[in-house]
């Protein structure tokens, strides 16, 4: 095909623009919106299983958010990682704990402003890092993916390898805090006095 006619074409055919919007750009718009409701009610919610449920549905929409920006690598590590480890790590915890399956009057701490507060002002902390480290950063289209295990591969062992390690020990440390949690609870059940029963009248 002549490349001038197929230019020709495209500039026929009218500029891309934010009016005119792709299939992929309108996909990753929706699961975004979905993604930010799994988000918002995991921590509004006061049914822990269920946070911990829709907390699944959220790293799930991130994984997708990945693929459709061909970072299919990445993707599938969020779905390895936190999906198949950090959720069942919080169930395990739930049950090591005997934390409550239904509705938990105790999980709303009762500092929602203030929690609003320091969540609005991490979000903002995230995204001027976010834009000030790239503010002067150009992605080459037509250089190599930038989320394929080989680049992905090689940025993280090379300049990430103490983070990702720091990562694994923290979530080792969840675990074991959990299994001390339950432990103390029974100790505390096995220490409480008896209270004398109908056999004990005898």
């Amino acid at each position: 095909m002549n490349p001038a006619a197929t230019t020709a074409a495209v500039t026929a055919a009218g500029p891309h623009g934010f009016l005119s919007p792709t299939g992929v750009e309108i996909a990753f718009l929706l699961v975004g919106l979905v993604t930010l409701g799994a988000a918002l009610i995991t921590v509004t919610t006061r049914q822990l299983v269920h946070a911990a449920l829709w907390l699944v549905v959220a790293l799930g929409g991130l994984a997708v958010e990945y693929l459709l920006l061909t970072a299919e690598f990445i993707a599938w590590v969020q779905v390895l990682i936190y999906v198949g480890s950090v959720v069942v790590l919080l169930l395990f915890g739930l049950m090591l704990t005997k934390a409550p399956i239904g509705r938990s009057p105790d999980a709303d701490s009762g500092n929602r402003p203030a929690a609003l507060a320091v969540a609005t002002a991490a979000a903002v902390a995230l995204v001027w890092v976010v834009v000030d480290a790239f503010r002067a950063t150009w992605i080459d289209l037509d250089g190599p993916a930038a989320g394929t295990t080989e680049v992905t591969g090689t940025s993280l062992f090379r300049h990430w390898v103490l983070p990702f390690e720091a990562l694994s020990v923290l979530l080792l440390a969840a675990l074991v805090g959990a299994i001390v949690l339950s432990r103390k609870d029974g100790a505390d059940a096995d220490a409480a006095p008896a209270v004398p029963g109908k056999d004990g009248a005898r």
